[in-house]
Order: structure tokens, then sequence, then C-alpha cells
């Protein structure tokens, strides 16, 4: 479960990096004459990209912590239930070697 929920983190990372729009324009011209420029970006417009990018990584390292919170507090329930199924389990056999004890006794007298 701690895997998975590792990957889903990282996929979610990952994808949040990524969401931008590609820088790559590519345009295929009608004929040889055609000429492409491109642009660039304004400096404020680069910054304000890398600002919301940033707070894009962000919410998503939140996201991240805020499942994996979750999910630990999850496991650290499923584990306790898991110790009093295995106390219970214990008092049980203790019960039955008692009980396995007291047959032994009775058959021997």
């Amino acid at each position: 479960m701690k895997k998975f929920l590792a990957i889903v983190a990282i996929a979610a990372f990952m994808t949040s990096c990524n969401s931008g729009s590609s820088s790559s324009e590519s345009t295929t011209p009608a004929d040889s004459t055609t000429t492409t420029t491109t642009t660039a970006a304004a400096p404020d417009s680069s910054a304000a990209a890398s600002s919301d990018t940033t707070s894009k990584m962000a919410n998503v390292a939140d996201s991240a912590k805020s499942m994996m919170d979750k999910a630990k507090d999850k496991m650290d329930q499923a584990s306790d239930k898991i110790k009093e199924g295995a106390d219970k389990m214990k008092e049980g056999a203790d019960k039955m070697k008692e009980g396995a004890d007291k047959m032994k006794a009775a058959v021997k007298k």
C-alpha cells in the first residue's frame, strides 16, 4: 500500500510539473519560401509562469503529504487491529492448551 501511494504521489507530482504548455512549436511550411518565426516570451510572463509552476508544485507536495498522513493513520489502525486479533488468538490457544492439559489429567486418573 505504501508503494502504491508513493507511486501515485510521484505521478501527481510529475503530472503537475508537466501540465504547462509545450515550449516547442512546430509548423509545416507550405512551400520552401515560407519561413516561420518564433517570438520569445516577455520576461514578466516567464517569471509568472515560473511562480505558477512553483505554486502548483507546492500544492502537489501538500496534497501528497496529506495523502501520506491519511495512509499512515489507516495503516496504524490496521496494525492495531492485527495486534488485537493476535492477542485474541493467543488467548484462545492458551485456553485450548489448558483444556487439553485437563483432559490428559482426567484420562490418567
